[in-house]
């Protein structure tokens, strides 16, 4: 592999690519709003931590039934109608929530609902945009295109939950209107989509939604198989899968509880919660640029195992925060350290894994998404009997711990001999 660092937005330089990136930062720009609007929805209807962690529940369990089976799909069919069809259905459920609101028929079931269609939609359209991006770019530069991509997800971070947050706020707008803007900027997403071309050398599905279904059920159970017995054969492949399980899990639910730290333990309100969730996405564009050009280097492993580290020391840290700035500003650490943990065990795991299987691993790499979201009730009610603090300090240990672990094994295989005879 080469040493030499790449230029940070080397991947952009692919037409096709800078396509996908565009698209990608509208749509999680909408994704990232109405995660915060539903969190502030569910504390505004019940304010409980555990109504909240249902709520992420349901995202969660929708997106681990989904997203293998959105594996299997990438491998199989157009990456490129997958991701329109996905798209599109989360535009029309965010148009549906907004009128839902403008119209004062708004429960608390309707939030389940939204949740589980975006989890439903997110494991389609997550395995094919990260193995659309490994046939656009190629490998030599993976890396630095999977940055580029985290880049636009934390970018939209940065405007995303700040904006909801203060629309939510504003009375003008309110939670209706946010989630019309979601919708707007969804739109934008799916347009950027459709010129995009089909890269798979393999048989892509004829036009139509429903033939594009009928052909995803093959035998997908098989397939599901077949690529969770390819990756766990493999220890650079089942290594930081498992690991990645137990950090996102635990680690990530931060964000499912950022409304539950600011609003009731400071005490403030909707806009101040979106500042906190800016901080955090401020932190991890930082992260992003300075990887983009290292992601691809020999040094990658070492760096992941520092983002690890770091980024359960700083949920430790979070939950003693004595004040709410000090809350700002170990939010952005902790989410610099996250957004780089999760770039590169994408980057480590897709480089290892043969072309035949990207779908079917990106959906296990993706898998850890729905396991923090399902681990975000437990901890919710973990959150109402000892505390949030207690909650954050329980999710940074369980991080750090799980970091030892990968860490102790990655140095016991530099101590392993060389396969073949050296001096």
């Amino acid at each position: 592999m080469k040493s030499e660092r790449v230029a940070t937005f080397a991947a952009l330089g692919v037409p096709g690519f800078r396509l996908l990136w565009l698209s990608g930062v509208f749509s999680f720009m909408s994704i990232q709003m109405q995660f915060l609007l539903r969190a502030l929805l569910a504390w505004d209807l019940t304010e409980s931590e555990g109504a909240l962690g249902i709520v992420f529940f349901a995202f969660g369990l929708a997106l681990g039934v989904s997203t293998l089976f959105g594996g299997v799909a990438a491998d199989r069919l157009s990456k490129r109608r997958l991701m329109l069809f996905g798209q599109l259905v989360l535009l029309l459920g965010s148009i549906g929530m907004g009128v839902a609101l403008a119209t004062g028929v708004i429960h608390f079931w309707m939030l389940l609902v939204s949740s589980a269609l975006q989890g439903l939609m997110f494991g389609l359209i997550g395995p094919a945009r990260i193995s659309m991006t490994t046939e656009l770019v190629g490998r030599e530069r993976l890396g630095n295109a999977i940055t580029l991509s985290s880049l636009s997800l934390s970018g939209s971070r940065v405007i995303a939950p700040t904006g909801a947050g203060l629309l939510a706020g504003w009375a003008l707008f309110g939670l209706a209107g946010a989630y019309f803007v979601s919708a707007a900027i969804a739109t934008l997403s799916y347009v950027l989509l459709l010129p995009l071309p089909e890269t798979s050398t393999r048989e892509v599905s004829p036009a139509g939604t429903a033939r594009l279904a009928r052909l995803a059920v093959g035998n997908p159970l098989a397939e599901i198989r077949q690529g969770i017995r390819y990756a766990m054969s493999r220890p650079e492949l089942r290594r930081p899968i498992l690991t990645s399980i137990v950090v996102i899990m635990f680690g990530f639910s931060y964000i499912a509880f950022q409304p539950a730290l600011v609003e009731g333990v400071f005490g403030l309100g909707d806009r101040q919660v979106g500042f906190i969730s800016g901080a955090s996405s401020i932190g991890a564009v930082a992260a992003s640029i300075v990887l983009a050009s290292r992601a691809d280097s020999p040094a990658a492993g070492t760096i992941l195992i520092g983002l690890g580290y770091a980024f359960g020391a700083s949920v430790i840290i979070l939950s003693w925060a004595p004040t709410y700035i000090w809350a700002l500003a170990i939010t952005a650490v902790v989410g610099g350290a996250s957004t780089g943990f999760i770039s590169l065990i994408q980057t480590i795991v897709m480089r290892a894994t043969d072309e035949a299987y990207q779908g079917r691993v990106q959906s296990l790499v993706q898998l850890p998404f729905a396991a923090f979201a399902i681990a975000a009730a437990p901890l919710g009610v973990l959150a109402e009997w000892a505390g949030v603090r207690a909650m954050f300090l329980t999710m940074g240990i369980a991080v750090t711990l799980s970091m030892v672990v990968y860490s102790m094994a990655a140095l016991s295989d530099r101590r392993l001999p060389q396969p073949t005879g050296s001096p």
